[in-house]
């Protein structure tokens, strides 16, 4: 492994880390990974590495725990990278890589025994930490509905700590009143679907879960929740009970409680 010390922030060669901001909002291109365990995990996804750009001592102390990463690798100073990235990365280690084809639903369910699907997300951090929550609690597999932002910004990156990177992800087909009709492949492949919602007629959601041997988790975004249609398309609506005067948690912190309820189902 050669390491290339770059100490000009207009070298041509540190462009995929550059206005990291401004790609990040854009949605498009590279896959972006910062810190060394964020990285790590990067690094052994299913993403080919591009470069990997950092302090001296922080590239140092990541190919020591985690070996040569098989990209280039570039040192740069604090200033330099402060200056191509567009603000102060005091982590000292960003790992660019290509974004990989899409996964196809089919293949992503087939071994799957729980699964999330987020309709209209569009908070990174949100989508980030339902990554975050559904590797730490056994959830097989995140899918998308129409609204649902891209897993792979940076900041959704960031936040699952890298799990975006290694849980199974793909989207469903179709607009904003036309992907339900995608439920139907997991109906047929025998997951219960369960929408969560507030409403007071839901049933609770441990009820909902009871007995299913495959169980797909519905969440809408923050505000309006699932739609109607979605709802619709699902075998039964949940809901977390609530103390009186309360009526919703974060999408992420339902979710969490879901996949909670989840395993205490398998479990029992």
């Amino acid at each position: 492994m050669t390491r290339i010390v770059i100490d000009n922030p207009e070298d041509p060669r540190l462009d995929d880390v550059r206005d990291l901001n401004r790609s990040d909002s854009s949605g498009e291109g590279l896959v972006i990974a910062e810190g060394p365990l964020v990285v790590s995990r990067l690094a052994q996804s299913r993403f080919p590495l591009r470069c990997l750009v950092g302090f001296a001592p922080k590239l140092d102390a990541y190919i020591e725990e985690y070996g040569a990463p098989g990209c280039p690798v570039y040192e740069v100073t604090r200033e330099t990278l402060k200056a191509v990235a567009g603000f102060d990365m005091h982590r000292g280690l960003v790992a660019a890589a290509d974004r990989a084809e899409p996964l196809d639903l089919e293949d992503v369910i087939a071994s799957s025994k729980t699964v999330v699907i987020m309709e209209g997300v569009g908070d990174h951090e949100n989508i980030g930490s339902i990554f975050r929550n559904a590797a730490g609690m056994d959830v097989d597999a995140v899918l998308l509905g129409s609204g649902a932002a891209d897993p792979l910004y940076r900041r959704s990156v960031r936040v699952s700590m890298g799990h975006v990177l290694r849980l199974p992800f793909a989207r469903f087909d179709g607009g904003f009143t036309t992907w339900q009709r995608g439920l139907q492949q997991l109906a047929q492949k025998g997951f219960r679907l369960v929408s969560l919602t507030p409403h007071e007629d839901a049933v609770h959601l441990a009820d909902a879960m009871d007995g299913a041997e495959k169980v797909a988790l519905l969440v809408g975004a923050e505000g309006p929740g699932l739609t109607e249609h979605a709802m619709r398309a699902t075998h039964v609506r949940a809901r977390i009970p609530m103390a009186p005067g309360t009526d919703s948690l974060n999408v992420a912190t339902s979710a969490a409680i879901a996949f909670y309820e989840r395993q205490r189902s398998l479990r029992g």
